[in-house]
């Protein structure tokens, strides 16, 4: 695949993932984005990307390298366009997959997600922590205000 190929597949990838992004952040509560995002078609369609780059990516000279690489290897490798294509398309899926466990969580135990999200869509690892933080402390807050209702002497 030329580099001018590369860049398209790279460009339409980035693009593709943006709208679930959108919609999870803008409109959590909309049908549409609830149907779409309990699909597994968008991954499917990425996972497909994924699959082509890879193979695109694999070199047979390149084999020893991949089987115990160094950090060093691993720099030289993503330097190439190919591999770094295919790493790129695998931190969109992964990101977005977990984007849409993190925002399926929140509808389901009304936990606010939004920021979340935003974090996960820039820095996929961080967006869950914060989502494990958040879920953390409003099971905190929800498990206190029961108490303090159940304690509420009555009138």
């Amino acid at each position: 695949m030329t580099l001018e190929n590369l860049d398209i597949v790279f460009n339409i990838t980035n693009l593709f993932v943006l709208p679930f992004w959108g919609l999870m952040v803008i409109a959590p509560q909309w049908q549409g984005t609830q149907k779409l995002m309990d699909s597994l078609v968008p991954f499917g369609i990425l996972a497909v990307v994924y699959v082509g780059l890879f193979a695109l990516s694999l070199d047979p000279d390149q084999a020893a390298i991949w089987s115990n690489p160094t950090l060093g290897d691993l720099a030289a490798l993503f330097s190439l366009p190919p591999v770094m294509a295919t790493g790129w398309t695998h931190f969109l899926v992964m990101d977005l997959f977990v984007g849409r466990w993190i925002y399926q969580q929140g509808l389901e135990k009304g936990i606010f997600t939004r920021h979340s999200l935003a974090l996960c869509l820039f820095a996929g690892p961080a967006g869950l922590l914060s989502h494990i933080v958040t879920a953390g402390i409003t099971g905190i807050w929800r498990n206190q205000s029961k108490v303090a209702a159940t304690d509420a002497p009555e009138s």
